[in-house]
């Protein structure tokens, strides 16, 4: 007989994220997702000066802020057809790539690790024995016998305290826990690394940007990072070389700790391997753009359909026809008015909460598709689709990647393995790395243009009479973001924005097709649905942004955390 379990909300998300799936003879028969939030940014900027719309979108979320931004006024300067100088396309490259590494680093570490190492094992961990584990994977500095001796103290303190702090509530003991005591311990003292250089990623941010989270530096038309080697009140060669020092220890955190972690977890855990595909239509955008009008990227675009690699169509830029006219949403499972399918330009939001109905309405997200299919988006879109292109710096990173996880695990493996949930904390590190040196390289490109003695940010925006319709595409860390903008008259007249967790998280459309959230879920094991691990796994590793930053609370000011097994 079929059980239902509702987790609500799921925690270690940014956001309010439901989840519903019906188990059934130990696997997930069915499944809900269902974003809790409603987003009205749209309609306030409605009449509002396009210059201006950057600043509201940040507020989107407290996680991805940079991101909406830098959609935000690439969508206006799409309408326009305006370019920017050369030097405000590297640094919103390097805003981009440095806020990318905080972003993986948080998600893996303090998001969703606690889904498949048990921080209580390692208190069985011989310090030596990990420290030996540790050095066959790298040759981290922090991997020492005294290092790990520290951390088991500290966590047996924290346990014999009976306050877990950020390791309370969770999992601890479950059977679908696998790794050993020793590549617990190396987990959790990697834990308490990853704080300090998602810090030092943070700090780098905050110096370029001049504030985070939610910067300030961008403008429509450029930036306003200030260039003068001379002037100290603008972004000195002293303060572009502390960039880098920051940039470069987190470089090596990502390549030593990161990847090797993750390479752990996929070959210690390789009969999770087939789990959480799902939706199998990859859609990535051009990224890392090499000069002033947008044209050339270090990132590839383009769709795979089907986990099939020979179905590779690229999207070139971000005013390729082939991505903006096949974009349209789905409310027929949405708490909106109506019951459409239309093309961003042409979209409303128009609330209506009904209540949750599994076969009618049960989110407030919308159901993006393209052509008229679930795709889905992040790292392991990205990856799929520079790795079918024939890009060579994803195919070398992918293949060192899968290589490593192979020597470990003691079997040969594909990129066929990606698809899947291990497989998206693959491509999320593989894809940290890559923006790592990214941004290194265009930091270099930045200095050498600099030296020639060009200091332009900007270009003035003109907004004519009439109509303009433009559209802002960015890869962020889950995946392809974009922001759809009329303008009348110099005033927005319309304003959506189509982002990752809604192409990830959204619901069934009209024709039922499930969101791949939904989709993933389908066959995943479940050991005990008292404590529904499994499901945690595969949801976090899309790294969920639902909405900025939300805690549901009880009126003594308690988190509520609730799940039902029915």
């Amino acid at each position: 007989m079929a059980q239902r379990i509702t987790i609500d909300p799921v925690t270690r998300i940014e956001g309010h994220l439901r989840i519903d799936v019906e188990v059934d003879g130990g696997q997930v028969t069915k499944a809900w997702s269902s974003g809790q939030m409603y987003r009205g940014l749209e309609n306030i900027l409605k009449g509002r000066d396009p210059r201006d719309a950057w600043l509201f979108v940040q507020r989107i979320c407290g996680v991805c802020t940079t991101v909406h931004a830098l959609a935000s006024v690439r969508s206006v300067e799409n309408a326009l057809g305006l370019q920017i100088p050369l030097n405000a396309q590297l640094i919103r490259n390097m805003v981009q790539s440095i806020h990318c590494l905080h972003d993986h680093i948080v998600h893996f570490y303090a998001l969703s690790a606690l889904d498949w190492v048990d921080v209580v094992s390692a208190l069985d961990a011989d310090p030596v024995a990990t420290a030996k584990l540790a050095d066959s994977l790298s040759d981290w500095h922090g991997n020492s016998p005294k290092r790990f001796a520290a951390v088991k103290d500290k966590v047996k303190a924290l346990v014999a305290s009976g306050q877990l702090g950020p390791f309370a509530n969770a999992y601890w003991g479950h059977s679908a826990m696998k790794l050993p005591p020793e590549a617990n311990l190396m987990a959790v003292s990697h834990y308490l690394e990853a704080l300090d250089y998602q810090r030092k990623a943070t700090q780098a941010l905050a110096i370029i940007s001049g504030k985070n989270p939610h910067i300030q530096n961008l403008s429509v038309g450029g930036v306003t990072t200030n260039l003068n080697p001379e002037n100290q009140t603008a972004v000195t060669m002293e303060r572009l070389y502390y960039i880098k020092q920051l940039v470069s220890e987190v470089r090596d955190f990502i390549k030593m700790v990161y990847m090797t972690d993750v390479v752990a977890v996929g070959a210690l855990y390789k009969e999770w391997l087939p789990y959480g595909a799902g939706v199998t239509n990859y859609l990535a955008a051009p990224d890392m753009f090499l000069d002033a009008a947008g044209i050339k990227a270090d990132l590839p675009g383009g769709t795979v359909m089907n986990g099939d690699l020979s179905t590779i169509k690229p999207i070139s830029t971000i005013a390729d026809p082939y991505f903006i006219e096949n974009v349209e949403e789905s409310i027929s499972k949405a708490w909106y008015e109506g019951d459409w399918s239309k093309h961003p330009w042409e979209e409303s939001t128009d609330p209506k909460f009904t209540q949750f109905e599994d076969e009618g309405k049960y989110t407030w997200l919308k159901a993006p598709r393209f052509q008229g299919k679930p795709m889905q988006v992040g790292p392991l879109a990205q990856m799929v689709v520079g790795y079918a292109q024939g890009h060579e710096r994803t195919i070398k990173a992918v293949d060192s990647f899968l290589s490593r996880v192979s020597a470990v695990a003691g079997v040969q493996v594909g990129p066929e393995i990606l698809h899947g949930t291990v497989g998206r904390h693959a491509a999320r590190a593989v894809r940290a790395g890559i923006m790592a040196d990214l941004c290194l390289e265009h930091w270099d490109k930045l200095v050498n243009n600099i030296a020639t003695g060009d200091y332009e940010i900007f270009n003035p925006p003109v907004f004519p009479k009439g109509e303009q319709r433009g559209v802002g595409v960015h890869e962020a860390p889950r995946g392809l973001l974009s922001h759809w903008i009329v303008i009348q008259d110099g005033k927005i007249k319309n304003y959506q924005c189509v982002v990752p967790s809604t192409w990830n998280a959204g619901p069934r459309d009209e024709q039922g097709q499930l969101g791949p959230y939904e989709a993933s879920l389908m066959g995943n094991p479940i050991a005990d649905p008292e404590r529904p691990l499994e499901v945690l796994r595969t949801i976090h590793s899309f790294d969920p942004c639902i909405a900025c930053a939300v805690h549901m609370l009880d009126p003594e000011g308690k988190e509520t955390v609730k799940v039902k097994a029915l």
